[in-house]
């Protein structure tokens, strides 16, 4: 059964894909109610509540444009620069720094067999997510309403390993960053799958820095194979930990945001709630 939840994530969701298509009329708040049958003033409050920003800064940092002159500015100098002095403000991630194991040759040869890992759901400015963890870390979240599609894809992951449906510490501790709370950065724990070069694809995504975007060839060159950007973009699109691992935060050279793996209107609102966080 549709909760009240879902029907707002999905007017927020249908608010968010029409500026995408029409951000270069700007459409103004009227008619963006209009077209999800509720008055401007619910609106506004539901798109602050969901994004939390007005609709006019959102549609003004969702745009390509917008997303063009970061690009620009954005040098390959200045890139490493800022990660590695950081911002002084703590609403950015820059500082997040997921400590990764990846899963040895034989468990990620036998599909999880012997592995123990727990699961549940939870709510975030996105949609509904499902988080799952073995006793090393989270090993996987992925935005999904459907709660029975989820675990499905889950197990796809891990086929022989053994699963419970249980709210654990290291969970709780990755949920916490959807309630922007960073005290807990430092216990978030990852447990990948992965082949050498997606564990380093993955890690490099985390420098790139809350509220910003990188490209793909800016990543190939990052892990030292500036001919590599297809194979780094499939190592993107392969990313079994939503939002953690920053891959939304990868967008094409010419601006445009492109694929991504829950769904392009779900991308540009992340891109949008951390660019107004970022800069408030």
């Amino acid at each position: 059964m549709e909760t009240q939840a879902d029907i707002n994530y999905n007017r927020i969701a249908e608010a968010i894909e029409y500026i995408v298509v029409n951000f270069k009329s700007q459409p103004n708040i009227d008619e963006i109610a209009e077209r999800l049958h509720i008055s401007s003033s619910h609106f506004k409050r539901l798109f602050m509540e969901w994004a939390g920003t007005s609709p006019k800064k959102f549609l003004q940092y969702v745009s390509v444009e917008y997303a063009k002159k970061i690009l620009k500015e954005e040098q390959a100098t200045l890139f490493d620069t800022a990660y590695e002095t950081g911002f002084s403000s703590t609403s950015r991630l820059h500082d997040l720094f997921v400590n990764i194991e990846g899963m040895t040759p034989a468990e990620y040869k036998n599909g999880g067999r012997n592995l123990a890992i727990n699961y549940s759901f939870a709510e975030s400015p996105f949609g509904s997510v499902i988080v799952a963890s073995t006793n090393k870390g989270v090993c996987y979240m992925a935005f999904e309403d459907d709660e029975g599609k989820a675990f499905k894809n889950l197990t796809s992951q891990f086929p022989n390993a053994i699963f419970q449906r249980k709210l654990d510490l290291l969970q709780q501790n990755a949920l916490f960053i959807f309630q922007n709370d960073w005290n807990k950065l430092n216990d978030i724990k990852l447990h990948l799958k992965g082949t050498d070069f997606q564990l380093k694809v993955w890690e490099s995504l985390l420098k790139i820095p809350f509220g910003k975007l990188s490209t793909y060839g800016s990543i190939a060159q990052q892990i030292g194979n500036s001919k590599a950007s297809r194979a780094v973009g499939t190592a993107i699109g392969s990313n079994p930990v939503a939002f953690l691992i920053p891959c939304h935060r990868v967008i094409q050279t010419s601006g445009t945001f492109g694929n991504y793996m829950w769904g392009g209107v779900r991308k540009a609102m992340i891109i949008g709630w951390e660019g107004t966080k970022s800069n408030p």
